[in-house]
């Protein structure tokens, strides 16, 4: 038993035991649960996210013409601007009566619906499950994009000067459409919709769609014309069916599918359609256009969409260098022969672009438009495949004639210098080193090449292509010199201003990078064959890359080049394929034209050069070379005084006043020395 301490003893606090007190005062209201928190603080948001969105409602109302959206649509119309401000051309549009719902078959807006809105008759304006349905098979598909847009929201763009993909403008368009859908009944926005849609072929509206295509009111259409109609909107230049029949049938065939997924025609109906056939009735078109605008026109409307009223479109086109290329081929001695330019930069703009002598007279565009054989300017893609698979300029090639095997190409005048190195084969436009060259690297290889540098045309499968006897349009060809001039690939040629790509279509897009050294190599050879070689007549103080390129018969004539930061091509010949008079060679009116519009682009003044200095035949026939062959070892040497002439230990001696022993040579094709050589053939330099 333990005695107890008496009252007097004094107490030491260190002895007590420890007392525990709250955190703070003690609190009237009992702390919140844990859920509880979580509301208030989503409460809280909520409340932000409404204050915000008021906000924005108020600066859409202000800013969005919403009373403009409820007035007629005027008539679209689109002014294509030079890149420096000048007006190039304008164009109106093919319109008709606007269409009434009550007087369409059923299976015309169905059609419409089907395949760009199918739940139109259900939503406000705009369709959240289409997003997210448009969202989720753009993450996942191959490339193929869907949109999200409802056919209102079509409509409401239409109220806008600009199709511009901003935040800004999705916003407004979406506050529009639910205006619309508020103000006006379902009927009255297909109505406005189908009356002034883009049908393409410069055509806005079904009525005038209708007529144009089928000839026919659009209260007569069949459901095969509506599905294609309907299908057009997706493209509505690149599918038209007066120049795509076929993609305007597979459209058709998908939104006939698509009727029948959304049940207003049955897989058995569907089945027992028929294609839908043209009847194309054309309206005269009163405006006037240069070979540019007809060229950009299409995208600059699928550019612009369904946006109506009047529009500037601005262009890569530079206004200075379009005259400059028009006064040279306007200044050249061309005949009765027709003319075609292209000039772009290196990333493919185009700023400036003739497509023959003269519009008023014939709008074909012949830079665009026309294939043509390219000649030796092909052994670009020849060369450039000897490089990728290891050989190198100074190796050295059989410039002999070709004595085994069905196909047999000539040098002109049957002039032939032994063994030479690459360099001097491609500075002569060697035809018989070239067809060497692809039978050891392969045709296929130089076909990749092509197909790298941008070149879409069919290409023959033989050794023929070595020598350019492949049609490719001119555009092309200028795409693959700009590759080398910008060092990547592939080069698109391009007449409008490149839009905003997202990272997806950057990553998909992005161009390949051709290797330090094969670069370097294939501009040595370009070099050589613009100064020293059968493109002479084109060098510029400035330094020149080029090739020069003539075909059979001397039927086309091209020069293609790039100095100053661009790149250019001329082309001459007939539209009906006769030879040009006099053999015309790609080294001769081609190259001298190219000079004179390229110094002029570039701002470098060139004197004009006599017929005696531009010939290249004479810079050719004295090249500066070193040969050697299977008898001896022959050197060619020139310098001012002359020309000197080493065959083995004997030396000739030719004054420049005195004519040259060989006869000159002539960047224009020899006569076939075998049978079996082919017609078309580019035997030329």
């Amino acid at each position: 038993m333990t005695e107890p301490m008496p009252d007097s003893a004094p107490i030491d606090p260190a002895d007590l035991p420890p007392r525990t007190f709250g955190a703070g005062p003690p609190s009237a209201f009992a702390p919140p649960t844990p859920w509880r928190r979580r509301l208030q603080i989503f409460g809280w948001i909520v409340a932000a996210g409404l204050a915000v969105l008021m906000i924005l409602i108020a600066w859409l109302a202000v800013t969005a013409p919403l009373s403009r959206s409820l007035k007629p649509i005027a008539p679209p119309a689109i002014s294509l601007m030079s890149a420096d401000g000048h007006l190039i051309a304008r164009r109106g549009s093919v319109i008709d009566r606007p269409v009434t719902m009550a007087e369409l078959p059923d299976h015309v807006p169905q059609a419409f619906m089907a395949i760009e809105d199918r739940r139109f008759q259900s939503h406000w304006g705009v369709d959240p499950r289409g997003i997210a349905r448009a969202m989720w098979h753009n993450l996942w598909s191959d490339g193929a994009s869907q949109g999200g847009s409802t056919i209102t929201q079509q409509l409401a763009k239409g109220v806008f000067l600009s199709s511009d993909r901003t935040f800004g403008r999705k916003a407004r368009e979406a506050l529009i459409a639910v205006w619309l859908e508020v103000w006006l009944t379902k009927n009255q926005i297909m109505e406005r919709y189908l009356s002034n849609v883009y049908f393409g072929d410069n055509i806005y509206g079904l009525r005038a769609a209708a007529r144009h295509y089928f000839n026919r009111s659009p209260e007569r259409l069949t459901i095969p014309q509506a599905a294609m109609l309907a299908g057009l909107l997706k493209a509505p230049s690149r599918l038209a069916p007066t120049s795509n029949l076929k993609g305007a049938r597979a459209r058709a065939a998908l939104v006939t599918q698509a009727m029948v997924d959304a049940g207003y025609i049955t897989q058995a109906e569907r089945n027992a359609l028929p294609p839908a056939r043209l009847d194309v009735h054309d309206e005269p078109d009163a405006t006037s256009g240069t070979y540019f605008a007809d060229w950009v026109l299409p995208q600059a409307r699928d550019r612009a969409g369904a946006v109506y009223g009047e529009q500037e479109i601005a262009t890569t086109l530079d206004w200075r260098i379009q005259r400059l290329a028009e006064a040279a081929i306007r200044r050249a001695p061309l005949g009765g022969a027709q003319a075609a330019l292209v000039a772009m930069k290196p990333d493919g703009s185009v700023v400036a672009m003739v497509g023959g002598k003269n519009y008023a007279r014939s709008s074909f565009n012949r830079a665009v438009q026309a294939r043509r054989q390219p000649g030796s300017t092909f052994k670009l893609f020849v060369y450039l495949a000897a490089f990728r698979a290891g050989m190198m300029p100074d190796d050295m090639i059989d410039d002999i004639p070709i004595t085994t095997g069905t196909y047999r190409p000539a040098n002109h005048g049957g002039k032939y210098r032994g063994r030479i190195t690459l360099r001097q084969a491609f500075a002569a436009s060697s035809n018989v080193a070239a067809v060497r060259l692809t039978q050891k690297v392969g045709v296929d290889k130089v076909i990749k090449v092509a197909r790298d540098l941008g070149v879409t045309a069919p290409l023959t499968q033989d050794l023929s292509l070595a020598l350019g006897t492949s049609e490719i349009p001119l555009i092309e060809l200028v795409e693959a010199y700009a590759a080398v001039a910008a060092g990547s690939y592939p080069v698109v040629a391009h007449g409008l201003p490149p839009e905003e790509q997202g990272w997806f279509e950057k990553l998909i897009q992005r161009q390949r990078h051709f290797s330090d050294d094969q670069l370097e190599m294939i501009r040595d050879l370009l070099s050589s064959a613009a100064n020293r070689g059968t493109g002479s007549a084109a060098a510029l103080r400035t330094s020149t890359f080029g090739k020069t390129g003539t075909t059979q018969d001397s039927r086309d004539a091209i020069f293609v080049g790039y100095a100053g930061g661009l790149v250019t091509a001329v082309w001459i010949g007939n539209d009906d394929n006769a030879p040009l008079p006099g053999g015309a060679a790609g080294g001769g009116v081609p190259a001298r034209i190219w000079r004179n519009f390229m110094s002029g682009a570039i701002n470098e003044p060139v004197e004009d050069m006599s017929d005696a200095e531009q010939d290249p035949d004479l810079v050719n026939a004295i090249a500066n070379v070193a040969v050697e062959t299977g008898i001896g070892n022959i050197g060619l040497g020139v310098d001012e005084g002359g020309m000197t002439v080493n065959i083995g230990p004997n030396q000739i001696r030719i004054p420049t006043d005195q004519p040259l022993p060989l006869p000159p040579q002539q960047d224009a094709p020899p006569p076939r020395i075998a049978p079996t050589q082919p017609e078309g053939e580019d035997s030329g330099p």
